[in-house]
């Protein structure tokens, strides 16, 4: 049996994830912080002293968390009583029972980075909602109607594609077929371009029409299985049908 290969983590110098804790990670904490100083106003109109108070709290709280980061502190468990509060802990106990750190503690650099970002975001929902009267707070909210809005174009053309595929779907050979499934699964692929964390919370809009760039950019796809994928869906359709006929001959048991 293959053995499974270690999680990618910061450890790894020059790494996606090496990068993505040492410099990504705090940008994000860093524009986060700076959105909740930039509505310290909002939070006075709506709420007076305490929710200057709050937002006071909030930032406290995520420059602490941002300094544990860069310093490589260990990972600690989650404080607030949430619905998902147990869970978290559950599941950074089981990271620290992996490591073979003398002091048996769960670290920054040295933990699966894709446990430490998801840890990273659910801190940032933990200062918001320590912070009360702010805590309906949504950090992220300006930067996703932002970025939709920047890529409204793209979106609009997109939805004019499907709608026109929908009702046409049914007059589509099986190699026409084949190339609208593969063109949905690039844009699949290539929609990650857009997620808010990959930029550091830098604008990653989509302001050209995705299905004109497909073809420029499959030299970037590093491994391609749709062929492999096609296939094997198409073999599942064609069982199915020969499993149909089987049983309406009277032959299915």
């Amino acid at each position: 049996m293959a053995v499974v290969p270690a999680s990618l983590s910061g450890q790894d110098v020059g790494s996606f994830a090496y990068l993505t804790i040492k410099d990504r990670i705090p940008q994000i904490l860093t524009k986060v912080i700076d959105t909740l100083h930039r509505h310290k106003s909002e939070f006075f109109e709506k709420h007076g002293e305490e929710g200057v108070e709050a937002e006071k709290k909030a930032i406290s709280l995520l420059s602490k968390l941002r300094n544990e980061l860069q310093t490589d502190k260990p990972i600690i468990p989650l404080v607030e009583k949430f619905v998902d509060t147990d869970i978290w802990n559950q599941y950074l106990e089981y990271q620290q029972s992996l490591l073979n750190e003398s002091d048996g503690k769960s670290r920054w650099f040295y933990s699966p980075w894709l446990f430490v970002e998801c840890y990273m975001y659910r801190r940032i929902h933990e200062a918001i909602i320590q912070s009360p009267p702010i805590d309906y707070f949504d950090v992220f909210k300006e930067s996703k109607e932002q970025n939709f809005y920047e890529s409204q174009e793209s979106v609009i053309a997109l939805c004019t594609h499907l709608q026109q595929l929908i009702k046409t779907i049914e007059d589509l050979d099986e190699n026409q077929l084949k190339d609208e499934f593969f063109k949905l699964l690039q844009i699949s692929l290539w929609g990650n371009k857009c997620d808010l964390s990959l930029s550091g919370g830098e604008s990653s809009s989509q302001k050209t029409d995705v299905l004109n760039s497909l073809e420029d950019l499959k030299p970037f796809i590093l491994l391609n299985d749709m062929e492999h994928l096609w296939s094997l869906l198409t073999l599942g359709n064609h069982e199915s049908f020969c499993l149909y006929e089987f049983k309406c001959s009277g032959h299915y048991i």
